[in-house]
């Protein structure tokens, strides 16, 4: 995605929260259309937001986990691509591989969104910047510090943001967790406190992501000097950002003075996952599709 394509769902997005609750549901962009959201993976803020998004710009949500259809028995994402792209209008995946979500895309033909794959998570983090720059202007040039997992979906697609939007992404992670990619826009130091040191954001995200609970006690005492605490906000910038994509464990990834204090900026972020998908659903659907083979 070029940084002008972004830049437009950002500016839909704005355009959202601000007319959130004053335009008629049934004149909305997906009028008379009807969105699968499939999930094999459990969700709070990004079911939520999605169903809610979709209705709220005129269209209908059709809620689908694995267990509920072919997919859990066994069918080829294929197939089941095959048969959404005749039924629904466009389709939002949440799974484990990054490949299910592009096969999918490629054999259903219908605008298909990644809502999240153990490879990425770029909703996320558009909503994010889309907070960043809500409370403190451009990301550009900024320094945004990932404490934790730097080997997990978020921060990989924190590096590919970074690229895009011309700021500066550092990780402070174990070894064995670090990026796996560094460059001109991203680099990895296993010192937390190097990492948060000026920087104008710190992020963090669960030390254990779904998938991976057989390894919690092993991660939990790797992870265990890489908290967000009052120290580490300490050496960040004046009036730095902190937020959390949630679900946050106290006392784990974060202290729970830290999380209380900061509680307002992390739950506007969660806000902001509803207006960030209105974005990318109106994005999307302008769009002109190729037609089906």
């Amino acid at each position: 995605m070029r940084e002008s394509e972004a830049r437009e769902i950002l500016r839909l997005a704005r355009v959202a929260k601000k007319a959130r609750g004053k335009k008629s549901l049934s004149k909305g962009p997906l009028a008379g259309q009807i969105w699968a959201l499939i999930f094999t993976k459990a969700s709070t803020r990004t079911r939520v937001s999605f169903e809610v998004a979709i209705r709220e710009l005129g269209g209908v949500p059709s809620f689908l986990s694995a267990a509920e259809i072919q997919l859990g028995r066994g069918e080829l994402v294929r197939d089941t691509a095959r048969v959404m792209g005749r039924m629904v209008h466009g389709a939002v995946i949440r799974t484990f591989a990054q490949g299910d979500v592009e096969e999918f895309a490629e054999f259903a033909k219908i605008p298909t969104i990644n809502a999240l794959t153990d490879d990425e998570h770029p909703c996320q983090i558009l909503s994010d910047i889309f907070t960043i720059e809500e409370k403190r202007g451009s990301i550009r040039g900024k320094r945004v510090a990932f404490i934790g997992d730097a080997a997990c979906n978020v921060p990989r697609s924190w590096a590919e943001a970074a690229k895009i939007f011309d700021f500066h992404l550092v990780c402070g992670a174990p070894k064995e967790f670090q990026p796996l990619i560094v460059g001109k826009h991203v680099s990895w130091t296993e010192d937390p406190r190097e990492a948060a040191k000026g920087a104008d954001v710190l992020y963090t995200d669960v030390w254990v992501s779904m998938g991976k609970e057989a390894e919690t006690a092993e991660r939990e005492k790797v992870f265990a000097p890489y908290q967000i605490n009052q120290k580490l906000v300490g050496l960040a910038k004046k009036g730095a950002l902190v937020l959390h994509c949630l679900p946050a464990y106290r006392g784990k990834e974060i202290s729970a003075e830290i999380l209380e204090e900061r509680a307002e900026d992390i739950f506007d972020q969660a806000e902001n996952r509803l207006h960030t998908q209105k974005g990318i659903l109106q994005w999307i659907v302008s769009k002109p599709m190729k037609g089906k083979g």
